[in-house]
């Protein structure tokens, strides 16, 4: 049995999750894929159809999205909020750049339970309005959610479109990811998440993250669904330094500045869109390059890239079946990477 079938299958008899998939990978040439367990405990085995919910790892899509739009002059990475957005002229948030939201430098806080109290797209956003800024823009590292909301709501206003569209046409199609999409076709097969108490039932086949169900529409942060075949189409397209199997999603220069380095003066490393590998307890592994990215989704999906060795990870799991209160998925996302860029390297 492969390392990493072996590591997952592992996994899985601890019951980390009820599903996984995997693929390493370059531009041209796939070293390992495959997926095993079932879309729910007790429910059918997963397929090459089953739809997963990408959770945050929509965030860098959207920044493709929005970086596609900065290559066409749409947007600048120095344009502000109150420069799209004319709600948060006069607010604290008015100034902060694109480039801020994109490395996560904002100061706007993240990891806001917002839906707790907001039950309505209105009511959401003018909660974020009013969220008091953890700093000046700029001065730390604060992963941040709620900034990529505004992010979302910024390409939207500067493009005139909506952001399932922008994605679609500018990332998605060009890449080669033909299932990806926000929320999952009649029909298709879901991977089940959490058992949720807010909801009162198992979530399958729609989005995981609250706020995102508040927002009822497509959004910065989350809420993209795909399957393995998409995934390792986003991780060739990366590997290609933007070029995807229909079209180029990046020019070589918009690459270029999408993955460069951005808070290396800071505690933590970030690109635009992406996470850099930390010096100590990066999730990304051992064994990927000190240039590589990568990003994770909070329903236990993950897709990291080493530039110089033209190689990606993709690993998808339902990490928060039932439950979201098993902290095990952080050693295996490391010791899949590891195994996954040790082969890339043969």
């Amino acid at each position: 049995m492969p390392v990493i079938e072996e590591l997952l299958t592992e996994a899985r008899r601890r019951r980390v999750f009820s599903a996984a998939a995997w693929s390493v990978g370059s531009a041209s040439e796939t070293f390992s894929r495959g997926l095993l367990g079932t879309t729910a405990w007790g429910s059918a085995g997963v397929t090459e159809d089953s739809r997963w919910d990408l959770a945050s790892v929509t965030k860098p899509i959207v920044a493709m999205a929005v970086l596609s739009l900065v290559e066409d002059g749409v947007l600048t990475l120095d344009d502000t909020i109150a420069d799209h957005l004319p709600e948060y002229a006069g607010t604290d948030k008015a100034g902060i750049r694109i480039r801020e939201l994109l490395a996560h430098t904002s100061g706007i806080p993240g990891q806001q339970p917002l839906w707790r109290w907001a039950r309505t797209r209105e009511e959401l956003l003018a909660a974020i309005r009013s969220l008091p800024l953890l700093g000046p823009p700029g001065a730390q590292v604060a992963y941040s959610s709620q900034g990529f909301i505004l992010l979302g709501l910024i390409a939207e206003a500067a493009a005139e479109a909506t952001l399932d569209v922008l994605v679609a046409e500018r990332v998605t199609r060009p890449a080669g990811m033909l299932g990806a999409a926000y929320g999952v076709p009649d029909r298709a097969p879901a991977v089940a998440t959490e058992d949720d108490p807010w909801r009162g039932r198992v979530v399958q086949g729609e989005v995981h993250d609250e706020n995102a169900v508040v927002l009822g529409a497509p959004a910065g942060h989350a809420g993209l669904f795909g399957t393995l075949a998409d995934l390792e189409a986003l991780g060739r397209t990366l590997c290609a330094r933007g070029c995807g199997a229909a079209g180029r999603v990046l020019s070589e220069a918009g690459y270029a500045a999408m993955i460069a380095p951005r808070t290396d003066h800071l505690t933590l490393r970030r690109t635009l869109g992406w996470q850099g590998v930390d010096p100590v307890d990066s999730v990304a592994g051992d064994l990927i390059g000190p240039r590589g990215y990568g990003h994770l989704g909070f329903t236990g999906t993950s897709l990291w890239v080493d530039p110089e060795r033209g190689a990606y990870v993709v690993l998808l799991t339902n990490r928060v079946h039932p439950t979201r209160q098993n902290p095990a998925i952080g050693r295996v996302r490391r010791a899949v990477n590891n195994a996954g860029f040790a082969l890339a390297s043969r």
